[in-house]
């Protein structure tokens, strides 16, 4: 095995959708600069329906005006995908990777991902597995993970959804990943019972550092929120 990386990893709590696109965008050009290590970003988001480069506003089935009563935001983004939704108890990682370390292989990196998602669940007794015509994780038909990423300059922004114990039934008010045949599930609806979301956190931390190869340092939310374009600071150097 070759030797270990380093990846820095915050946990950013519950944190608006448009707040953490920006510091994606910021965190991408330091590691585009090679200013600061790969980093992993884990956060909650408030109720947002996001619809990715190759989606489709047709798979969002409420009204806009719906969607502005019930608090749910909309951003259209340049992940690739369709149409999704996050929301609070859904566990989101957004890895920041530089890929040329790691052969330049997206295939590689999205299976990685669901790797570590799969393992995660398979720790609270689910079996979840690919689905070898769509990305993602899978409790037979029902969507347990959602992965969409976008790559610049070999670097990677957007990342992964893992539902916890998301509202299944914010769902309703799309076609996941333009599925129409297709719905979405959660960990706690898979064993009926709540399951905590800092326990999954931990698990999955764990996952990623093995199937990535990397010995993950903790940084702190407001050493992560200060980060400004021009250069790393606070921990980051």
């Amino acid at each position: 095995m070759s030797e270990k990386g380093v990846c820095l990893v915050c946990e950013m709590g519950l944190l608006g959708y448009g707040k953490a696109w920006e510091l994606q965008k910021r965190l991408h050009e330091l590691r585009v600069r090679q200013e600061i290590p790969d980093i992993l970003l884990l956060l909650e988001h408030p109720p947002t329906v996001t619809i990715g480069k190759s989606g489709s506003l047709s798979n969002v089935l409420a009204p806009s005006e719906r969607l502005a009563e019930m608090g749910i935001s909309l951003f259209f983004i340049e992940r690739g995908g369709d149409v999704t939704y996050h929301g609070p108890g859904q566990l989101v990682g957004y890895p920041i990777v530089d890929l040329r370390k790691r052969g330049k292989d997206i295939y590689k990196l999205v299976t990685d991902l669901e790797e570590v998602m799969i393992r995660t669940v398979r720790d609270f007794s689910i079996e979840a597995g690919r689905d070898p015509g769509h990305r993602g994780v899978w409790v037979k038909q029902e969507e347990l993970g959602a992965i969409g990423i976008s790559v610049r300059k070999w670097v990677t922004m957007h990342g992964f959804a893992l539902n916890v114990t998301t509202d299944l039934q914010h769902f309703s008010l799309i076609n996941p990943c333009g599925f129409t045949d297709r719905q979405a599930t959660s960990m706690a609806a898979c064993i009926s019972r709540d399951v905590s979301m800092e326990s999954v956190r931990m698990r999955l931390q764990g996952h990623f550092a093995s199937v990535f190869n990397v010995e993950l340092v903790t940084r702190s939310k407001q050493e992560v929120l200060v980060t400004r374009e021009s250069r790393p600071s606070n921990g980051f150097e």
